[in-house]
């Protein structure tokens, strides 16, 4: 008889006491993560950047961006800490350290809670957050959370950061789904075991080893969320459909990469061409569909 292997089931979200002061903590921090949209501002306009320059803005502004995160979320006090369990705390980033953004007081030696926290600039060539999740889950503490906010200028190529909905996530939970779909679910003909640090434990100081090590990744993938099918895709969805100047995210983002450094007039104009021809033989191609239904949109506000 031939034996047969059988998936594990994936992991479950871990259940934390209600009674624990931390986990009313994380419900609210949460919450203030998720009012962000309406009270996060950057004061400072863009403007005069290439389009082909433009998918490279988080590696230029990113760092400012979740600084700006981080400024909001102390200022949302009321939100995070309404029965001001937490006097003295305030949310402290430090990029070099995981989770980079963690909740302090000056005389308490551990952190109340942390958040890792990234930022997605949704015009970005990808498509999907670049960020690479490589942490070891016990290097998490139960109460962490990760958290990936997107970003985009208000007039597109121009304007203030303003920001959207956050993807919010148990940072532990997220860890063990990665490995999880790393080892058991991703198509893969090579080695899929991962090395975890011996010493890892949460809120490691910076001489502290504590990244999970995939045995065999050719392609730089491990630790992309993004590709754990199951753990980000409504998140992906939606947040691609978003409008900007009633325009969706994913229409720009498939109009600017016509525009790359090296596409030539006759490459864009070969693209667009066929996008119209695939149109008008009723060719069911969606992102032919796209890049049409945009180039009339930006027409129209062109003209306005």
């Amino acid at each position: 008889m031939t034996s047969r292997t059988t998936t594990p089931s994936p992991p479950t979200p871990h259940r934390l006491d209600p009674a624990d002061p931390h986990t009313r903590l994380q419900r609210h921090v949460r919450n203030a993560l998720l009012t962000l949209p309406g009270e996060f501002e950057f004061a400072n306009p863009i403007s005069g950047i290439n389009a082909t320059d433009l998918f490279n803005l988080n590696t230029l502004l990113g760092a400012a961006i979740e600084t700006e995160v981080v400024r909001t979320l102390n200022t949302l006090r009321e939100i995070w800490d309404p029965d001001n369990e937490w006097p003295g705390y305030r949310f402290v980033r430090s990029s070099q350290a995981f989770p980079d953004v963690r909740l302090v007081r000056p005389d308490e030696p551990e952190p109340a809670i942390g958040v890792e926290l990234k930022g997605w600039w949704l015009l970005s060539k990808e498509g999907v957050p670049s960020l690479r999740y490589q942490v070891a889950p016990a290097a998490c503490a139960p109460h962490d959370l990760v958290c990936v906010v997107p970003w985009y200028l208000s007039n597109a190529v121009s304007g203030v950061a303003a920001v959207t909905e956050p993807w919010i996530e148990s940072a532990r939970y997220a860890a063990e789904y990665r490995d999880h779909w790393w080892r058991h679910v991703r198509s893969s003909k090579g080695r899929t075991g991962i090395q975890y640090p011996g010493d890892a434990r949460p809120y490691p100081v910076k001489a502290d080893k504590v990244l999970a090590q995939p045995e065999q990744d050719g392609g730089g993938n491990f630790g992309r969320l993004s590709r754990a099918k199951g753990l980000m895709d409504d998140f992906l969805v939606q947040t691609m459909a978003l409008p900007i100047l009633g325009i969706p995210v994913a229409d720009w983002v498939a109009f600017l990469k016509l525009h790359s450094d090296t596409a030539t007039r006759d490459d864009i104009k070969d693209a667009l061409e066929a996008a119209v021809t695939d149109r008008v033989h009723g060719v069911a191609n969606e992102a032919a569909e796209r890049i049409v239904g945009l180039l009339e949109q930006m027409a129209d506000l062109l003209r306005a």
